[in-house]
């Protein structure tokens, strides 16, 4: 198959959806490529890249249409460019069926598939896939950036003869792909980030980010968690003690970077104008929420504006086009593996499975039928957290009787250990030489040993013990090598068996700790 990339039509893009190292990714797919003359320049890729790629340049998106059976594209289709489409072509893009219906239609009375890069599914086999947070990883870091820009102050805190400078305090609203990129980025720049979500689930992640995770005061809270890992509509209390702890933080925070959107919904309105009165002069928000009208009241798209009290408040929607070459990188890559799962065999044939939950669930247009929307998909990576029962806390009296009745039950448990171990001594004893015996004695004892000592660790802390797993595993594999000489054959066997177990705990443990290292490497 010829799979083909246009120049972005779209004003500003700068964005493409092939790079030089993925036209050599697509090639191992046994597909062909070609590149509109310029496509890429504005990403910083020229015409040579391409070429000595692999692939072929064209002169212009006629011939380009008229040759490619795929079209992998960033913007939705222009009018003119649904008209180039054929049938049987293939169109892989952002669409936002949604918004574009009439386009929708036009493409698929005309024969051509549309695959939404906007539509695939979130589960976990097609994360690899998942554009939208790719672009949205980098909208996130892009907008710390224009913070900082707009921000005439250090965002850490420093101590200088000159005098003390204070950190600066971000506020970040929503903790999806795009939240949780800003707060890595505030964070790693020096300034004190707070951060909310509808979903206490996100807490977690907020905070091991180094960031304060503000909690509401709700009585009657409710689950906010929608499908695909997006929060759900908030009732209208909820949503007033959400807006009662932003009015408390907007007098205290230097910048805030709104992230929030609901699918198919326009942008809850979360930053009111009162709040932007009420923020100190220089202060900045930055709302990645513009597109669909904006969580601040009075939010401008793809506009900065500064407020009578000084306020900046920036309402681009280009950042990842901003950042193109890095985006471009992460978006060809995404294109890649959907031409990936369109050709299982890598034979340049591709196969358009309608029973598979990505390839059905991005494709929006198929054999001159609208496929959209599609059925859900019958695995789910992300769902809504479960409600959980509200929880009381114990009184001393239950808390005291709940540590008996483990320890109670911890003691039963070893008893009946210990009880089972005797008998099958007595039963060895009786049948076994009293050299094997005084061995075997030492080697369960070992083993009741490490059981308790282990067994009871949390999974979290296994790691940290690796070290001291191998100084034991050690110890093991010089006793069993001593005993490797018994003139007992069962001895012998035991002793093997313990240098191998041992052996493989200790190999382990080491690769298991490379593996942590290289965590901490900078490349």
């Amino acid at each position: 198959m010829l799979i083909g990339t246009p120049v972005e039509t779209f004003e500003g893009e700068k964005r493409v959806a092939m790079t030089p190292k993925s036209v050599e990714d697509i090639a191992k797919l046994g597909h062909s490529c070609l590149i509109e003359t310029g496509a890429g320049a504005a990403a910083g890729f020229s015409d040579a890249d391409y070429e000595a790629a692999g692939a072929d340049v064209v002169p212009d998106a006629k011939a380009l249409y008229d040759e490619a059976d795929i079209i992998a594209k960033v913007q939705p289709p222009s009018d003119a460019e649904v008209d180039m489409l054929r049938s049987g072509q293939t169109l892989i893009s952002f669409f936002w069926p949604v918004a574009n219906e009439d386009l929708l239609e036009r493409a698929s009375e005309r024969g051509a598939t549309i695959i939404a890069m906007d539509m695939v599914p979130r589960i976990s086999r097609a994360q690899k896939m998942d554009a939208l947070s790719s672009m949205a990883n980098i909208a996130g870091y892009r907008a710390v950036i224009e913070a900082s820009a707009n921000f005439e102050r250090f965002f850490t805190g420093q101590v200088t003869a000159a005098g003390k400078v204070p950190p600066a305090k971000v506020l970040v609203v929503g903790a999806g792909v795009a939240g949780l990129a800003a707060i890595g980025t505030a964070t790693s720049l020096g300034a004190i980030v707070r951060a909310f979500d509808v979903r206490p689930e996100v807490s977690e992640q907020i905070e091991s980010m180094g960031a304060e995770f503000l909690f509401l005061d709700f009585e009657d809270s409710q689950d906010s968690s929608g499908s695909g890992g997006y929060a759900a509509p908030s009732s209208p209390e909820f949503r007033e003690k959400q807006l009662e702890l932003f009015r408390q933080q907007a007098p205290d925070v230097d910048i805030v970077i709104t992230t929030a959107l609901i699918p198919n919904r326009e942008a809850p309105e979360l930053w009111t104008e009162d709040m932007v009165k009420a923020m100190k002069p220089g202060s900045v928000i930055v709302d990645l929420a513009a597109e669909k009208g904006g969580n601040c009241k009075l939010t401008q798209k793809d506009k900065k504006i500064v407020t009578d009290n000084g306020v900046t408040i920036v309402g681009y929607t280009d950042f990842p086009s901003r950042m193109a070459t890095q985006s471009s990188t992460l978006y060809a890559t995404n294109i890649r593996h959907m031409l990936t799962d369109l050709t299982p065999e890598k034979d340049g044939t591709v196969n358009q499975n309608m029973e598979d939950d990505v390839i059905r669930g991005s494709t929006v247009a198929h054999a001159g039928e609208v496929t959209f929307p599609p059925p859900p998909p019958k695995v789910k990576a992300i769902a809504a957290a479960p409600k959980k029962a509200a929880a009381r806390d114990l009184t001393p009296e239950e808390k005291k009787a709940a540590e008996a009745e483990t320890f109670r039950q911890q003691t039963r448990f070893q008893v009946g250990l210990l009880v089972a171990g005797g008998l099958l001594m007595l039963l060895i004893g009786a049948f076994a030489p009293a050299s094997f015996l005084q061995h075997f004695i030492v080697f369960a004892l070992a083993c009741f040993v490490g059981f308790q000592v282990i067994w009871n660790v949390s999974h979290a802390l296994h790691t940290p013990l690796m070290a001291v797993t191998n100084a034991i595993s050690g110890i093991v594999i010089l006793g069993a090598l001593l005993q490797i000489g018994s003139s007992s054959w069962l001895v012998v066997i035991l002793a093997f068996v313990s240098v191998f177990i041992a052996t493989i705990n200790v190999v382990g443990g080491f690769l298991v700790t490379r593996r942590m290292l290289a965590m901490f490497q900078k490349s």
